[in-house]
């Protein structure tokens, strides 16, 4: 299984990142967990606009899925005539709606359902391709869910956006790799439900022994340093920050 940090900016875009966005592989078979602000193009420095087979929404924030809008202009006008069989999209009740709202001029109000095959995400366990997967809803104040992907006996979790809490700490429990979100600077914000920061993802990742702590989802007004420095002060493990292009093996 492979990792491709496409986008790893919170909030907004920064001078040298797109939004969350990551490509997930394995067996051929090409997985995106968001696509943020400026997402789309940073996907195409990896892979090509029609090699998708999947996408994972995490929840209906902008930075998180608005790239879906130009993309449903990818997919339904092909470059080379025609459109784009419809690819599985998993997210929150309420995406096809919020993505054609977004997008405004669509052709009719079912046009993204021809090109995307939406599924409602719940929390559970079921099968994305060939990787096994479950989701659960975590803290933030839009329906979100965090995912821990398994395959051939490997697994990777991704926090979402989210504060503390219980499930979060059950999907990062053993994972090899925890791509979690470190927003907030502690000592700085205190927002219940909203976000963590780096002393509370080392917290998860210590907690639960995971293999490998990687910090995302840090906007640029946040000191990703002081962060980093943050996780690392609790958690003993290798830990880094997410930067766009970064691979990782798992």
């Amino acid at each position: 299984m492979k990792l491709t940090v496409v986008g790893c900016s919170g909030s907004f875009p920064s001078a040298g990142s797109a939004c969350s966005s990551y490509l997930v592989e394995a067996d051929g078979f090409r997985l995106l967990l968001d696509m943020g602000n400026g997402a789309l193009g940073e996907l195409q420095r990896h892979i090509g606009l029609y090699d998708l087979d999947a996408i994972f929404l995490s929840h209906l924030h902008a930075d998180h899925c608005i790239d879906m809008c130009a993309y449903f202009v990818v997919r339904y006008y092909r470059h080379d005539g025609g459109r784009s069989e419809p690819i599985p999209v998993y997210g929150p009740d309420g995406t096809e709606q919020r993505l054609t709202a977004a997008h405004g001029d669509t052709p009719s109000d079912r046009a993204m359902s021809e090109v995307f095959d939406f599924h409602t995400l719940k929390s559970g366990s079921f099968d994305i391709g060939p990787f096994s997967v479950r989701t659960e809803k975590v803290c933030h104040p839009v329906d979100t869910f965090g995912i821990r992907i398994e395959h051939d006996g490997r697994s990777l979790t991704y926090s979402s956006d989210t504060g503390t809490c219980e499930v979060l700490d059950e999907l990062a429990e053993g994972t090899d790799l925890f791509l979690c979100e470190a927003s907030f600077t502690h000592g700085k914000e205190d927002i219940p439900d909203l976000h963590l920061n780096g002393r509370e993802a080392g917290e998860i990742a210590a907690h639960g022994k995971v293999g490998r702590l990687v910090l995302t989802h840090i906007p640029p007004w946040t000191d990703a340093d002081r962060n980093l420095a943050d996780a690392r002060a609790i958690y003993g493990g290798p830990v880094e920050l997410a930067v766009p292009g970064a691979v990782y093996e798992i």
